[in-house]
């Protein structure tokens, strides 16, 4: 149980400084539906986009687009994308506490 909280430490440790190198508040991490929201933004989709999440197959394709634009908006190639969307525990931290910038594509 004990590495299970550190890992979900780490996760939200993660998630809340992408957020806030990305210009988004941190405590958004801890929000359930709207950490979504805010991970589509990050990525520059459509925010229609959160609705391929309750769709059954469609989610996981809309993850993966959004991880590897995600991954684009921050410096890192569509290799790095792939890695957040199926090894978000190992490529979020990397990100996070890395020296990636966050720079929107126009």
């Amino acid at each position: 149980m004990l590495v299970w909280l550190g890992m979900l430490a780490l996760m939200i440790g993660s998630f809340w400084k992408v957020f806030v190198k990305a210009g988004q508040p941190g405590w958004a991490a801890i929000v359930p539906i709207y950490n979504l929201i805010v991970l589509i933004q990050i990525s520059g989709r459509p925010l229609w986009f959160i609705v391929l999440f309750f769709i059954p197959v469609a989610n996981l394709i809309a993850i993966i687009l959004i991880m590897i634009h995600v991954a684009k908006n921050f410096g890192k190639g569509p290799g790095f994308g792939l890695g957040l969307a199926f090894l978000g525990i190992i490529f979020f931290p990397i990100l996070a506490f890395g020296d990636a910038q966050y720079n929107p594509q126009a």
